[in-house]
């Protein structure tokens, strides 16, 4: 069978396919919507099984929103503006982008790039001080963590 070839399934077959989809881990919407795209369903069907998920809180964008936020905080130790693209990609709006990144823990984001600057400098093979400590600022940057924050932390620790 050729892999872009669609399957056209009916709301209840949607329905399932959609409350399993958000019941294994929190989904965005437009996750779920290339999902039952991706199964055939289209226009009213499609808005059917998407209100439906809603309706019955299998489906909440704001709580993805933090449980992605807090997800790539612990596990894969991303900054805030990290977390921002990602949610950014996900599609979800502004206004829950902004409450997610305000449910993170200050005092665990600290900890977090605190840990992450410590444990890069160990790897960082450089002896002239101003470019270890460039290499550190530009390794943090890229996991999305503020510059300013970044300063702090490196002060904050003598490094």
């Amino acid at each position: 069978m050729e892999q872009n070839q669609f399957i056209s399934i009916d709301v209840k077959t949607g329905i399932a396919k959609g409350e399993s989809f958000c019941a294994y881990q929190e989904r965005s919407q437009y996750e779920v919507r290339g999902k039952l795209i991706k199964l055939g369903l289209r226009g009213e069907e499609l808005e059917e099984v998407i209100s439906h998920l809603i309706t019955n809180n299998f489906l909440n964008e704001e709580r993805f929103a933090k449980a992605y936020a807090q997800g790539k905080l612990r596990i894969k130790s991303w900054g805030k503006n990290k977390i921002s693209q990602g949610l950014k990609f996900k599609q979800v709006s502004a206004p829950l982008i902004k409450k997610a990144l305000q449910s993170l823990d200050g005092d665990e984001y600290l900890e977090k790039l605190k840990m992450l600057i410590i444990k890069k400098e160990k790897d960082i093979k450089e002896k002239v001080d101003y470019k270890k400590k460039y290499k550190l600022v530009q390794y943090a940057l890229s996991r999305g963590f503020e510059q300013d924050l970044i300063f702090f932390v490196l002060k904050d620790n003598d490094l």
